[in-house]
């Protein structure tokens, strides 16, 4: 049976994870793209031995995942390398999205994808809503700055790295503003609203099906 799905993205320290975490209250099926792709990531997982023989034994650690503070360092130091780990993970991540999918039980999917914004030619024909979790990017520092110790120059550098804000908001079909002043129970307020939108076209797409 065709299944309702929804993409839900915004940038680092946006809420998106606690966003998330409200839908998967109501009945929801959350897929979530980054744990998917540590999964693929770790120790024997899935992409490991294409990455050894894409990057050499230095991209592994010693747990036989891939090491991650290296392999970030080299995404941001050569976009070449960052587009060659890209198209290794992202088919992987596609494939088990699908068989993710395809057991899933909730009256809807939500699919949570990070770069969502940088990859939409991938998506926006498989999904039917793009929600965007929207904040200030003097918020974001804010958050990620408590939350990981990072300098503040270390999460401009994230942040840049990513889609803009406005290139998020560009292509949302629905908003949650979880900015400045937004409390917890504003916030679950309007994930609960768009939850009871997309139930309905859940079960219209069920009824068509």
């Amino acid at each position: 049976m065709e299944k309702f799905k929804v993409g839900i993205t915004g940038g680092i320290g946006s809420g998106k994870s606690t966003v998330c975490r409200l839908f998967a209250q109501w009945n929801v099926t959350i897929i979530d793209a980054d744990a998917i792709s540590h999964e693929l990531t770790g120790p024997g997982g899935k992409a490991i031995t294409v990455i050894r023989a894409a990057f050499g034994s230095q991209s592994i650690n010693a747990e036989g995942g891939m090491d991650r503070a290296y392999m970030r360092q080299l995404a941001f130091d050569d976009a070449g390398a960052r587009h060659q780990l890209q198209a290794i993970i992202h088919p992987l991540i596609s494939q088990e999205m699908a068989s993710k999918t395809a057991s899933a039980t909730g009256d809807y999917v939500i699919y949570d994808i990070p770069l969502l914004v940088e990859s939409i030619n991938k998506y926006k024909d498989f999904l039917d809503v793009i929600c965007v979790v929207d904040c200030e990017v003097s918020e974001q520092l804010l958050r990620v700055k408590s939350r990981s110790g990072l300098s503040d120059e270390a999460i401009r550098n994230i942040i840049k790295a990513q889609a803009s804000r406005e290139q998020r908001l560009a292509v949302a079909n629905e908003v949650i503003f979880n900015g400045s002043g937004v409390t917890h129970e504003q916030l679950e307020q309007r994930a609960f609203e768009l939850h009871q939108k997309w139930l309905l076209s859940a079960r219209k797409l069920a009824g068509a099906g």
